[in-house]
């Protein structure tokens, strides 16, 4: 009798200890997608977090779901509209500052985070190709600022903005997802995949900037 009782508890034990270490598909699901879409907001509107690695990670875990096609469809969907609120937001609050006369905190933090250099490439693209620059802006790393920064002193109205936004965040987000979905596919296990994934879009992200910093200046 204290035998069958000590296996029980042992059964109970070890199915409370699954559920803590190992949260089921649903669990995963029901705190991954809405954390995924306020951090990608976040990040759009506060350009800190890496939102690209959060992407990357997210399609590794989607690929080991038990319906990794539905996940990553979902994993795209949400970081896409994420993406695009999160521009939108910023764009809109930048445009604030932009008929102020004395400015916003948000236009100013824009002007900080884009270069002189950067933001003249970025004037003459937009002058060359209209709001289609949106899309190769979102994909070079430190590219969206100065590229918004320069609608905005253009003027550029909301919603042609948000025309060529859509689709900057519709290609950003399968660039990011197919990262992800390389590094889930190279190893069998997810934090592994994830870890790969991470690491190669953080390598993306900051390997531009740090070669300019390296590199010799140009002689003139």
């Amino acid at each position: 009798m204290s035998g069958a009782l000590a296996g029980g508890l042992g059964t109970m034990a070890g199915t409370l200890t699954d559920t803590l270490v190992k949260p089921t598909e649903a669990t995963q699901q029901a705190v991954g997608y809405p954390s995924l879409f306020l951090l990608v907001v976040l990040g759009s509107l506060v350009p800190v977090v890496p939102t690209g690695a959060l992407v990357s990670g997210a399609a590794v875990v989607a690929l080991h779901q038990s319906l990794p096609l539905f996940s990553l469809l979902t994993v795209f969907g949400v970081a896409s509209f994420a993406a695009f609120l999160g521009d939108i937001g910023l764009y809109w609050l930048g445009r604030r500052g932009v008929g102020s006369k004395n400015g916003s905190r948000w236009l100013a933090q824009l002007r900080e985070r884009a270069a002189p250099e950067r933001l003249a490439q970025a004037d003459s693209k937009l002058r060359e190709h209209g709001v289609a620059v949106l899309v190769v802006s979102r994909l070079v790393p430190a590219g969206r600022i100065p590229v918004m920064l320069a609608c905005l002193l253009a003027r550029t109205p909301l919603r042609e903005f948000a025309r060529g936004d859509v689709f900057a965040c519709l290609a950003w987000a399968v660039v990011y997802q197919l990262i992800g979905v390389a590094g889930g596919a190279l190893f069998p296990s997810p934090w592994e995949g994830i870890a790969a994934a991470v690491g190669l879009t953080l390598f993306l992200s900051t390997a531009p900037s740090l070669w300019r910093r390296i590199r010799p200046p140009r002689s003139s």
